[in-house]
């Protein structure tokens, strides 16, 4: 059974749109195709280390350590040497990345989803749309992050990831809200919106295929940030305490390397 040519010109338009033009981009802009690698490091090491790096709690240095050392120092079997448990510190970076990454993704993806929807429906719509949603945009924007991620965490106590990315992108999304909702109502007023909507093409075609790939760069860097934050905030929470402590985890072993 063939596709349908009018399918298949749908299909490449949006692979053009969202794959080969940001990808085109991002090869052209060194720092960012830099900072694309080291995130694909990251994600290499999560999904495939566990399968590479043995397991820390079976990986570890000799039983006897000279009274003088607190840890055992690195040596060629061992690159980063072990901790005070004997546990190989650089296995435990490798299996504790999973989910420090999955809390990054998570709190990325609900913040970058929440603040296009919120900004792209208040530029779109304007009038009391933009008002109302502004309106509480503005209000989540006055409350303190961390005090309420303390809050929240110190409540909640919970350990899996998509809640914990979740509590991270509760107040998160606002700034990129305001930031997007800026963007669409300068790109509403361009001529080729304007022949768009003369033309009569319904509204989601002028959204997804008109509006958004010139948002692409700005959604896929602002994307980046979220979940760096996120990756920042979910270790300092671990470090400090306040959320429980899990096996391999990054916060974790700052906390017991500083103690």
């Amino acid at each position: 059974m063939s596709v349908p040519v009018s399918l298949r010109s749908t299909i490449k338009a949006y692979i053009e749109d969202w794959i080969i033009i940001p990808g085109k981009i991002l090869l052209r802009n060194k720092k960012a195709f830099i900072g694309f690698l080291i995130v694909m490091f990251y994600i290499f090491m999560a999904v495939i280390g566990p399968h590479i790096v043995p397991y820390p709690r079976t990986y570890t240095c000799p039983e006897y350590l000279p009274p003088t050392l607190f840890k055992w120092p690195p040596s060629l079997e061992h690159p980063l040497g072990c901790d005070y448990f004997g546990a190989d510190i650089w296995a435990q970076i490798v299996w504790g990345a999973s989910t420090v990454l999955q809390i990054a993704f998570i709190a990325g993806i609900i913040t970058t989803l929440v603040g296009i929807t919120v900004g792209m429906v208040a530029g779109f719509k304007g009038g009391m749309v933009d008002a109302i949603l502004m309106s509480i945009t503005d209000i989540v924007m006055t409350i303190p992050g961390l005090p309420l991620l303390i809050v929240l965490a110190t409540v909640i106590r919970a350990s899996e990831p998509w809640v914990i990315g979740l509590m991270l992108s509760i107040t998160a999304w606002a700034g990129l809200a305001r930031s997007i909702r800026s963007q669409v109502l300068s790109l509403k007023e361009r001529e080729f919106i304007e022949a768009a909507k003369v033309l009569g093409l319904p509204t989601y075609h002028i959204v997804f295929r008109e509006i958004m790939p010139n948002l692409m760069s700005y959604i896929a860097i602002n994307f980046i940030f979220a979940a760096t934050g996120a990756i920042y905030a979910s270790v300092g929470l671990y470090f400090l305490g306040i959320l429980p402590f899990t096996s391999f985890n990054w916060g974790v072993m700052l906390n017991m390397a500083y103690a």
